[in-house]
């Protein structure tokens, strides 16, 4: 029994040291199934998801927004606890005796290794033996990187977020709360600043390209909501992708080359996220607009001077079914209300008009 706990304890502390270096240190999208992290996200958001759709509005969000701040505690807290508990099993498998105490009950074992771990340095129990002491040196040593990892780790994190936020709260202006391609597009014609869009695609061509990189090495990151209501960065995401379609389905003025980099990059990069989250494509209560749509939206731009080809209707079809059933499975598993295609009538307001004190206006 004592050699079996000692193997279990070998590979309970080599899966979760693996699996923290996996997650933390390696720098890619890792396709082992079988992974604690995977699994324990899954469940646990299932869930977290599942209460939080029993609540309305702001509510509901503010809810949905602390489960990435708190998994994150609790997947650490799930290693330690694992890296500890593997430790004290091979002591104790292996009937290390403990000075002043020899071979003493598990649970003297279970609190060696924790004090080792956290290098508490207490000395109240050591081992007497020299396999003992080689062990504790090990543990002490994981203990020490495993806090230089993680200390590291979050600031990781906080930066590829600001990052990432940084341009949605500015695509407020540009295309409405919640943003719309649509509205992109009508709002820069209005303004007769159409050439502008090409810039703003340049910019969330690279921004795109971000995201990818980061989110694919740290998929918890697509868990972290917006601060601002009607945000998100798969709505965002999916608001370039819809005015990058419709520039590419013939809507003059803007570089059809640059609106297909960043049509390009933005589709690698929600392909690749339904990738990791296990999502398979589809399309879900007929898409965000019917196709007969497609004709009154190319209406609505023509209205405000821009120029699109004949068949630009025909075309965003085409173009929607390049990228629409993954973003809408992705929205739904992510809880992240996606934008209509359609703008909403009548006047929008913006965030930026909104204020806590207020009447908007």
């Amino acid at each position: 029994m004592r050699s079996a706990a000692a193997t279990a304890g070998v590979v309970l502390v080599v899966l979760v040291l693996w699996e923290t270096f996996e997650t933390l240190v390696l720098p890619r999208r890792v396709t082992r199934r079988v992974r604690i992290t995977r699994f324990f996200y899954r469940g646990l958001w299932g869930v977290w998801s599942a209460v939080g759709r029993r609540h309305p509005g702001a509510r509901r969000d503010n809810y949905l927004s602390v489960f990435a701040p708190l998994s994150m505690l609790l997947l650490l807290a799930i290693w330690v606890a694992g890296v500890i508990l593997g430790f004290a099993l091979i002591l104790w498998g292996l009937s290390v005796p403990l000075s002043s105490l020899g071979v003493a009950a598990f649970g003297t074992y279970l609190y060696a290794s924790a004090t080792t771990f956290v290098t508490l340095g207490l000395g109240d129990v050591t081992p007497a033996a020299g396999a003992g002491r080689a062990l504790i040196a090990i543990e002490a040593v994981a203990g020490f990187a495993f806090l230089a990892l993680t200390i590291s780790y979050l600031p990781v994190l906080y930066q590829a977020f600001s990052r990432r936020e940084v341009n949605i709260s500015m695509l407020d202006q540009w295309a409405g709360s919640p943003p719309s391609g649509v509205e992109l597009l009508r709002r820069a014609a209005e303004h007769n600043a159409i050439g502008s869009v090409e810039t703003l695609l340049a910019d969330w061509e690279r921004w795109s390209a971000d995201l990818l990189e980061s989110h694919l090495s740290y998929p918890v990151l697509a868990y972290f909501r917006s601060q601002h209501e009607h945000q998100s960065w798969l709505a965002a995401l999916t608001a370039i992708l819809d005015a990058s379609a419709l520039v590419l389905s013939g809507v003059s003025g803007v570089s059809e080359w640059q609106a297909r980099r960043t049509f390009a990059i933005a589709r690698h990069a929600v392909v690749d996220l339904a990738q990791v989250f296990l999502v398979e494509p589809q399309l879900l209560d007929g898409g965000r607009v019917n196709d007969g749509d497609n004709v009154t939206i190319c209406a609505m731009l023509t209205t405000v001077g821009l120029q699109l080809d004949p068949g630009a209707a025909a075309r965003l079809t085409t173009y929607r079914a390049m990228y629409e059933p993954y973003v809408l499975p992705l929205s739904r598993r992510l809880e992240m209300p996606l934008p209509s295609l359609m703008p909403a009538d009548g006047a929008t307001v913006d965030d930026w008009q909104r204020s806590p004190w207020d009447e908007p206006r």
